[in-house]
This record gives structure tokens, C-alpha cells and sequence, in this order.
């Protein structure tokens, strides 16, 4: 019986599971989404997503931690230098799963797992200011968001017409984003 049985063990011994998850996991903060399996995708998230949790604290203490479970003085260092500052203001859930279908070969069921600050298309666009003001909980927004929206929307300027596509602003702005990863928030242009 297995009862309680929670942890998928890839069918490999513990050091076999614990180095895979190690290279998995430095691969993933090194290129930000990697391919995999969707056993080993489920299984690398409760692997990472505290250690990313831990990276938060930029500490020698919570860096000789989490270099105890990636052995990678690398990853580490991308780690806490730069994706560190993305998942700042973010309480959790820094990876996303998305199913690819099965392999030609072995019918295995693929995964692509990434981190969720590092993609354009789901996450930069898509929210406003006014959904950034409030903290979203489960049953909705908290007593002061409410409010702080509605204030927000009053203080807004109106928009301005454009003439062409040339009046629009970029859709990204590199100069902010590579500010944000250099710690030169002074620099940083005024959206």
C-alpha cells in the first residue's frame, strides 16, 4: 500500500533523483524554461520553487543553502543576482508547467517548464496598474485594494489620441529591464 506516498521517485535511487533534480534545477534557472518529461517537470517544481523562495533573502546563510542543493556556483549566482530581483514581489508559484504532447519515440508525455517572470507572452503585458495595486486572494480583493483602485482610476490621466503606430510606446522597455538587473534604479526611465 501507499498510503501518504507523495513523492514521485522517477523509478532512480535517491542520489540518482537527488543529482537529477540538481542539473534540472540549474539548467531551468540558467535558461529560465527547459524541456522535460512531465513526471520529472511536477517533480522539479516542489524541488525549486523553495529554493527560489529561499533566494529571496539574500544572505551567505540562505546561499550556502541553497548551494547545498544545486551544487552549482553559477546557477547560484544567476540565481540570486538576477532572477532574484523578477520574483521579488511575487508570494509564490514562480514556475509554470505547460503540456507539449508525447514524444515520437517512447509516447512519454512531455512538459515545458519555465519561470513565470521570464516570459513575454502569458505574463508582461497582460496586467494594469489597477489589477498590481491590490493583493489578489482566493475569495477576491482584500479591504484596502478596493480602494486604492478606485483612487488610482479617478487620478489617471486621460489618454492622449495616436496618430500612427509610430506614436506608440514599445511593447518592452530594455532599458528599464536591463536598469533592474544592473541595481541602477536611477537610470531607469519614467514609463
Amino acid at each position: 500500500m501507499r498510503h501518504g506516498d507523495k513523492i514521485n521517485n522517477l523509478g532512480r535511487t535517491a542520489s540518482h533523483r537527488s543529482a537529477l533534480l540538481s542539473n534540472l534545477a540549474s539548467q531551468l534557472i540558467a535558461h529560465k524554461r527547459i524541456t522535460t518529461t512531465l513526471a520529472k517537470a511536477k517533480a522539479l517544481r516542489t524541488y525549486v520553487e523553495p529554493l527560489i523562495t529561499k533566494a529571496k533573502e539574500n544572505t551567505t546563510h540562505q546561499r550556502r543553502i541553497v548551494f547545498s542543493y544545486l551544487q552549482d556556483k553559477e546557477a547560484i549566482k544567476e540565481l540570486f543576482d538576477v532572477v532574484r530581483l523578477k520574483v521579488e514581489g511575487r508570494p509564490g508559484g514562480y514556475t509554470r508547467i505547460i503540456k507539449l504532447g508525447a514524444r515520437v519515440g517512447d509516447n512519454a508525455e512531455l512538459a515545458l517548464i519555465e519561470l513565470v517572470d521570464y516570459n513575454d507572452v502569458y505574463g508582461k503585458g497582460t496586467t494594469t496598474q489597477t489589477e498590481a495595486a491590490g493583493k489578489r486572494t482566493r475569495r477576491g480583493r482584500r479591504r484596502g485594494g478596493a480602494e486604492t483602485t478606485a483612487a488610482t482610476e479617478t487620478t489617471a490621466t486621460p489618454a492622449t489620441e495616436v496618430a500612427s503606430a509610430t506614436d506608440l510606446p514599445p511593447a518592452t522597455d530594455i532599458n528599464a529591464d536591463e536598469a533592474v538587473i544592473n541595481n541602477n534604479t536611477d537610470d531607469k526611465p519614467v514609463a
